[in-house]
């Protein structure tokens, strides 16, 4: 019979322990990754075509250029020389390592929110899941006055709410309590899609805040973020739980695809979500009422299409449409399911706003392949083929046929998209007849 000494019985039991602690070390990384993921982290602190994470995007806001910072656990130019401490106050309370308050564009007042464990979970990726990387930050590019630091430390005690660990409401439905606490929390859904004052504060960080939460915001960037409530022409009122799981996990469903911003949220976050966790900000998004309780669903009305199937493209902006757009979309704006979005009682193009609808016309756009839709369909730019009073019309065709009924845009408006230089700053976005333009 073999026999152990006591000490070796100890270099076991510490061996096993050891063992143990590296799981759960493991495990705590990869729970980060996984948050931070569903925080898109990646999509502000990384810079086209640079390393993840290092930092250097540049970010326009109403006072001037931001760039973003190095996260990376680099301990001369990114975050390596952190505590936890100091992790938790600049992500939940928008303090910086030298006492300095961070711009709002950080959205700490929503993840204000998150748990603790959650946040030793991302700073435990941070630090240990991420490949340090040695780039210098970038100053911002802000006037004086408004580059002082010290009136941010005044806006932030005024408008981010105290921290605090997200607990459900009592009786609460447990899925319904995870969404809410992906879309207030991590998601920072509320950053782009509520409605900001002159001050440049959310006008509500939650629905008990008000209906503005998630009601759709002004365009960013040359996109509209849509409305997210339950309203019927401009929001998600006719969409079910399902539509919108399958929207976050591949960017489209049988009723519209992704597009412009919302691309890249879809590309680097919400596919990896987990089934459980994108069901449950479907949830949490449906349980939003609407914030115009007196729109109707939507009704389709197929006088338009019935005229185009005769061959009557009498219609202002008809023609333009079925020469330009009846291929993918079909000429009674279902378009085909997954791939070429509906038009017909898309809330998108029933805005108020017809931003992003100019926008794409005008540059196009790649509904990227992700997990569970393999498949990647562009979208060609036609700025290069039609004028301005060209995109308005056939804008106004689709936004006025099968149903739709939205404000008319002008050529003034289509030449407002087109020649601000933020949103389409180089023609190359319009397209060319003449492939070879498009080289680079």
């Amino acid at each position: 019979m073999m026999k152990y000494t006591i000490p070796a019985l100890l270099l076991g039991a510490l061996s096993v322990n050891a063992m143990a602690q590296d799981s759960a070390g493991v495990d705590l990384i990869k729970r980060g990754e996984y948050l931070a993921r569903a925080g898109d982290c990646v999509a502000c602190h990384t810079s086209k075509g640079g390393t993840a994470f290092a930092g250097g995007l540049p970010m326009a806001t109403p006072i001037g250029t931001i760039y973003s910072t190095n996260i990376t656990p680099d301990k001369k130019t990114g975050i390596g020389e952190y505590t936890f401490e100091d992790f938790d106050n600049a992500v939940r309370h928008g303090i910086a390592k030298n006492g300095d308050t961070l711009y709002p564009a950080m959205p700490y007042p929503s993840y204000s929110v998150v748990t603790e464990t959650d946040m030793r979970a991302l700073y435990a990726y941070f630090m240990n899941g991420v490949k340090p990387v040695e780039q210098a930050n970038k100053e911002s590019d802000i006037p004086w006055p408004l580059s002082m630091r010290w009136p941010l430390a005044i806006w932030r005690g005024m408008f981010a709410p105290d921290v605090r660990d997200f607990k459900p409401a009592q009786g609460e439905d447990a899925v319904l309590a995870r969404g809410r606490y992906l879309v207030e929390g991590l998601g920072h859904c509320g950053a782009c899609h509520t409605p900001r004052s002159i001050t440049m504060q959310e006008k509500a960080l939650n629905d008990g805040e008000g209906s503005e939460y998630l009601s759709g915001s002004a365009p960013i960037d040359g996109w509209i973020a849509t409305n997210l409530r339950g309203d019927f022409r401009d929001g998600l009122g006719s969409w079910s739980e399902q539509d919108l799981t399958e929207f976050l996990r591949t960017g489209r469903n049988h009723k519209t695809a992704v597009f412009g911003g919302m691309t890249d949220v879809v590309e680097h976050s919400l596919q990896y979500l987990t089934p459980d966790d994108a069901a449950a900000i479907a949830r949490y998004l449906k349980s939003l009422p609407a914030v115009d309780k007196n729109q109707t669903p939507f009704k389709e009305d197929d006088s338009v299409a019935k005229a185009l199937w005769k061959g009557d493209d009498s219609k202002p902006g008809a023609a333009l449409y079925v020469d330009n757009c009846a291929a993918c979309h079909r000429t009674d704006g279902s378009g085909y399911a997954r791939f070429f979005p509906e038009l017909r009682g898309n809330p998108v193009v029933m805005s108020d706003d017809a931003t992003s609808l100019i926008h794409i016309v005008l540059t196009g756009n790649t509904l990227p392949g992700v997990r569970g839709a393999p498949s990647s369909i562009t979208m060609p730019p036609f700025g290069w083929r039609l004028n301005d009073q060209q995109v308005a019309d056939v804008v106004n065709f689709i936004r006025s046929s099968w149903g739709n009924s939205a404000p008319a845009v002008t050529a003034k408006d289509v030449a407002e998209v087109r020649e601000d230089k933020e949103l389409i700053p180089d023609p190359k976005l319009l397209g060319s007849a003449d492939i070879g333009k498009l080289a680079p």
